[in-house]
C-alpha cells in the first residue's frame, strides 16, 4: 500500500502538478475563441527560400489551439531541395487529406502560437536526407483518411515523431509536450533506431520510456512526458516543455 501511495505522489508531482500549474497560465492568457480568428500568417522565422541556393530541412512545433493548447503541441516538417525557390511543408491533421502538404506558410502561427524551431539541416546534409524524409513521410503507416486520434495517436506528433525515427541523421527529439509522438505504429512495443542511438519502449503511447544519445532519458504517462535531456543539458517537463541550455 505505501509503495502504491508513493507512486501516486510521484505521478501527481511530476505529471499532473507541471500539467495544471500548465493549464493555469493558460487560462490567464489570451487566445482565439475559433479556428477563424486565429493568426496562421508566416511568423518571420525563415528567410525567403529563393535567397539560398542550399538545401534544407526543418522541424517545427507550436502549442496547439483549444483548450488542448495548454498542455499540448503541434509539430510539421519543412524542405527545401537544393536550388528550389519555395520550401515544402508536411503537416498530418485530422481533416481532409490527413497529410497535407503546403496548407500553411513553411514557418506560420498555429492557432496564434510562436512556432519553435525544433531542427535545422542545411547544405550537403540536408540535400542527401531530404530523399530518406520524403520516402518516410511516403510510408507513414496512417496517411489515409480516418488515420488520426486526438489522442493516445495517431497524431500530427506521431507522424513527425515516425519520421524522425525513421530518418535518425536529423538528429532530433520533438519537445515534451509533442502529445502522441510516442506511439509507435503498427502496435510495436519496442523500437531501436536503425543508428542504435536511441531505445524506445512503450504500450500504444501510454506508458513507456525512451533512451539514448538524443532522447536522454525520458519517462512517458498518458502521453506526458517527463525526462532529462544530456544532449543540450535540461529537464524536459511535461505540458510546459524542456527547460536548459
Amino acid at each position: 500500500m505505501k509503495s502504491v501511495k508513493r507512486l501516486l505522489i510521484v505521478i501527481f508531482v511530476v505529471y499532473l502538478l507541471p500539467t495544471f500549474a500548465s493549464a493555469g497560465l493558460w487560462a490567464m492568457g489570451e487566445h482565439p475563441s475559433r479556428w477563424s480568428e486565429a493568426r496562421w500568417t508566416s511568423a518571420g522565422i525563415l528567410p525567403r527560400a529563393d535567397e539560398s541556393n542550399d538545401a534544407a530541412i526543418y522541424i517545427f512545433s507550436a502549442m496547439t489551439g483549444g483548450l488542448k493548447g495548454s498542455v499540448a503541441s503541434h509539430a510539421w516538417i519543412v524542405t527545401k531541395e537544393k536550388g528550389a525557390s519555395a520550401y515544402t511543408r508536411y503537416d498530418k491533421v485530422g481533416w481532409g487529406s490527413p497529410i497535407r502538404r503546403n496548407h500553411r506558410e513553411a514557418d506560420a502561427y498555429w492557432y496564434s502560437n510562436m512556432p519553435q524551431m525544433v531542427a535545422e539541416i542545411r547544405g550537403a546534409k540536408a540535400e542527401l536526407l531530404i530523399p530518406k524524409v520524403e520516402g518516410a513521410i511516403a510510408a507513414y503507416p496512417y496517411a489515409e483518411p480516418g488515420g488520426y486520434t486526438i489522442w493516445p495517436g495517431p497524431n500530427s506528433n506521431t507522424f513527425v515523431a515516425y519520421v524522425l525515427r525513421t530518418v535518425p541523421e536529423l538528429g532530433a527529439v520533438l519537445p515534451p509536450h509533442a502529445v502522441g509522438r510516442d506511439y509507435l505504429p503498427n502496435g510495436e512495443f519496442v523500437h531501436l533506431d536503425d543508428d542504435w542511438r536511441d531505445l524506445h519502449v512503450t504500450v500504444r503511447g501510454l506508458v513507456g520510456f525512451s533512451v539514448g544519445q538524443r532522447s536522454g532519458i525520458e519517462v512517458h504517462f498518458l502521453g506526458l512526458v517527463a525526462g532529462l535531456d544530456f544532449a543540450q543539458p535540461g529537464i524536459k517537463v511535461p505540458a510546459l516543455g524542456r527547460i536548459g541550455v
